[in-house]
């Protein structure tokens, strides 16, 4: 992996390289060069993600994390949280119309008025930093290349 220095002298990691694998028919393994790996195939298969389910989790993960700072602030570092995502495919247009999240967080340890403060913090922090969300909102151009070699 590529690494430049800042200049504090500190080495910053480059541009995380992504790509998929065939395995078999409609089987791939994801790869990051990072060392991360994930199954991936069609719904039938045990033990794999379909495409679609990783968009989900993508934007899932997205909410939790860009949220986390501001939720850990006025809950500590150890707050549990889970962020369920749902939506169901258009098979006709083979597009997801509309998906849903719900984010569960246990705020009964404050009072209303301070659980709707954070709530609303919660929703401006995903609205302005979860990258995947904010790009499925927007829309974004995706471009095919080849390689034939």
């Amino acid at each position: 992996m590529d690494s430049a220095a800042t200049e504090t002298g500190a080495r910053v990691p480059g541009p995380t390289e992504l790509w998929v694998e065939r395995k078999g028919t409609r089987r791939y393994v994801g790869h990051s060069s990072r060392g991360a790996r994930v199954e991936i195939g069609p719904a039938d298969v045990e033990g794999v993600f379909t495409p679609g389910e990783l968009l989900k989790i993508a934007l899932a993960a997205c909410t939790g994390m860009a949220s986390d700072f501001t939720v850990a602030r006025r809950l500590g570092d150890d707050y549990a949280a889970t962020v369920r995502v749902s939506g169901d495919a258009d098979r006709e247009n083979e597009v997801y119309p509309r998906l849903e999240e719900t984010y569960e967080l246990d705020l009964s340890g404050l009072e209303p008025e301070a659980a709707e403060r954070l709530v609303a913090m919660v929703r401006r922090s995903v609205d302005k930093a979860c990258t995947v969300g904010r790009t499925l909102a927007a829309g974004s151009e995706i471009e095919l290349g080849f390689d034939t070699r």
